[in-house]
């Protein structure tokens, strides 16, 4: 190509020329896995378009059986009837919105650290107990977060903080699949590497923070969307910790929307709309760090 022809195009030309190049030389077999991957592809795209097109559908064809993907007779009914809800509500919804932001990005960043700082001294400054304690932390992740409910109320009623953001933050800070990810890719960083830079004159903070953390990113990625997953949608400190209704959070104010069995029928609009509010940050940050995502899975790190 010309050479004032700019970078990013260049790029462009020849992934386009290197992936029709790919395409031509696929064996009969090679092809037969495509086509595979592609059905595969569309059937798992499936739950998105269902929930998508299931906002837009007027109350008839929600109560159709069985259901359908596509909507029929588009409308922006269902928001309108949840804005007009959300105006006679004594907590207006904009309320619900900052608390469940607040507490989401808060509750988000603590994960991810705690988990950062609980897996790096088990992996690299192993301590007597240290695999009694890590063995501990996978047996955790057998355990529903039902059974924590009472143990955690008591602790939280005996800190005093009800009522307060502290009791959505406190109790979600231990992820116990973020530690185990993260310390799985920190065990592949080499003892020698972290031991040259402590010659170099970098202390534990630094190394801790300028080698080992950009290693582990593609972890972290992942450890990020699952500890935003678990604060956006969580109910469990809403109901449990929160008797003031202007501490709540969206998931909560969405949950009472079909709260008995009249609205569970005329209310069925609203809640399509607010799985689809609900439904839409963990999307948004998924497709953010998709790659990371992706790195993680196939356990890459430092060969």
């Amino acid at each position: 190509m010309q050479a004032w022809v700019k970078p990013s195009v260049r790029r462009l030309y020849w992934k386009q020329k290197t992936w029709r190049n790919g395409l031509r030389s696929l064996s009969p077999a090679g092809w037969l896995l495509v086509v595979l991957l592609l059905l595969l592809t569309v059937f798992m795209l499936l739950p998105l378009v269902y929930i998508f097109n299931h906002a837009f559908k007027p109350l008839h064809e929600l109560l159709l059986f069985p259901p359908t993907f596509i909507v029929r007779d588009p409308t922006f009914g269902n928001f309108i009837e949840l804005l007009s809800m959300t105006k006679s509500t004594f907590v207006p919804v904009s309320r619900y919105v900052f608390n469940s932001v607040v507490v989401t990005g808060l509750t988000t960043i603590g994960m991810v650290a705690t988990g950062a700082l609980c897996a790096y001294p088990l992996s690299k400054h192993p301590f007597p107990g240290a695999k009694l304690i890590f063995g501990t932390i996978v047996i955790s992740l057998l355990f529903v977060s039902e059974i924590l409910a009472i143990p955690r109320y008591v602790i939280v009623q005996s800190l005093g903080i009800m009522n307060t953001f502290w009791g959505h933050i406190l109790p979600l800070l231990a992820l116990p699949v973020g530690v185990f990810l993260l310390k799985q890719f920190m065990d592949q960083i080499p003892n020698e590497l972290l031991e040259a830079a402590k010659i170099d004159g970098a202390n534990e903070a630094r190394i801790f923070v300028q080698i080992v953390l950009p290693v582990v990113s593609p972890a972290m990625a992942t450890v990020t969307i699952l500890a935003f997953q678990t604060a956006w949608s969580n109910v469990e400190t809403s109901n449990l910790f929160m008797q003031d209704d202007s501490m709540k959070t969206l998931p909560f104010y969405l949950s009472t929307l079909n709260s008995n069995l009249a609205n569970l029928v005329a209310r069925q609009g609203a809640v399509a709309v607010g799985s689809l509010i609900m439904f839409l940050p963990s999307l948004l940050i998924f497709l953010i760090y998709q790659r990371k995502v992706i790195a993680t899975m196939v356990h890459s790190g430092i060969k």
